[in-house]
């Protein structure tokens, strides 16, 4: 049984994404400093909340994620945790991991802010994260930011609302999702445990 390490630096949602992780067969564990990353097959970043305030929170462990990450270990980044991947957002201040290139934006005034409910995913590239997936099947996002990638490449599947964001990103061993897998019924269950079966590999 693969373990992970759900980050808690002071973010909604770890409930929902330990239970999530759960079900599709990880020993999942909320985890507070930067010691308990280490032996764990894969490192979770949740995501609700302000970017300022998150990439504050993740400083203490920047320096242990991203040993981790050029070690091989897994990550997966959630909406917000999405976001900490890239260098910065409009949001405000705040160094993101910046594992990515490219920053982060607001969505356009002209649509309904937060972006909250049920959207599709055009699949762009392959990707093991998204196996046995439909292209324009529906995931619950919740989210008044997007990034913006200076690789295309590493766009996975994109949505539309006000305008076309990256909605899945991977590179080698990181993944990121705008959307909320956990809260996305089977379909963000099967995500998940594609995730495992990743990691398994």
């Amino acid at each position: 049984m693969p373990t992970a390490a759900i980050l808690n630096y002071e973010v909604g949602n770890l409930f929902s994404i330990e239970c999530g992780l759960k079900k599709v067969g990880f020993q999942a564990e909320i985890t507070s400093s930067p010691s308990q990353l280490k032996n764990k097959d894969v490192i979770v970043l949740p995501g609700v909340g302000s970017f300022s305030a998150a990439a504050d929170q993740l400083e203490p462990y920047r320096l242990e994620i991203l040993g981790l990450i050029k070690g091989g270990t897994p990550l997966l980044g959630i909406c917000l945790g999405m976001q900490l991947l890239f260098s910065s957002s409009e949001e405000g201040a705040g160094k993101g991991l910046s594992f990515f290139k490219g920053g982060v934006a607001g969505l356009p005034s002209s649509v309904k802010i937060p972006h909250m409910g049920w959207n599709t995913l055009r699949i762009v590239n392959e990707n093991k994260l998204l196996e046995g997936i439909e292209n324009e099947s529906f995931f619950y996002f919740v989210h008044s930011y997007y990034p913006i990638p200076t690789n295309k490449e590493i766009i996975v599947a994109d949505t539309k609302y006000g305008t076309t964001f990256a909605s899945v990103v991977a590179e080698n061993n990181v993944f990121g999702t705008q959307f909320h897998p956990e809260k996305s019924g089977e379909k963000g269950l099967k995500i998940l445990a594609n995730f495992a079966r990743i990691v398994k590999k």
